[in-house]
């Protein structure tokens, strides 16, 4: 499978963070069609206590490149990477990749 991760920098307000992303993001990204599975996660810190490197990741699933394609450049999909700016004040990083463990 075609994975694309957003990984999210630790932000300046996490309460805000948290109600935007939950109330307004999420519900956006909802709305993109062809995404085969969505893992969200927010970190709790490294094995030895220290703080994680990023705060939280959301990892969205395809079944193909085309298919990741198609939904990020539909207009649902621009308005979800688009929106990134509205709450992300840590920065995001986003990569993509392929799933080598699929069963």
């Amino acid at each position: 499978m075609q994975k694309l991760t957003v990984l999210y920098g630790h932000p300046t307000d996490i309460e805000t963070f948290e109600r935007y992303y939950q109330e307004k993001h999420l519900p956006l990204a909802a709305t993109m069609e062809g995404v085969a599975k969505l893992e969200l996660t927010r970190f709790l810190g490294t094995p030895d206590g220290q703080k994680a490197d990023y705060y939280r990741m959301a990892e969205l699933y395809f079944t193909s490149t085309e298919q990741m394609q198609e939904t990020m450049s539909s207009p649902e999909g621009q308005a979800t990477v688009d929106d990134l700016s509205n709450f992300a004040t840590g920065g995001v990083n986003v990569i993509v990749g392929i799933t080598e463990n699929d069963s």
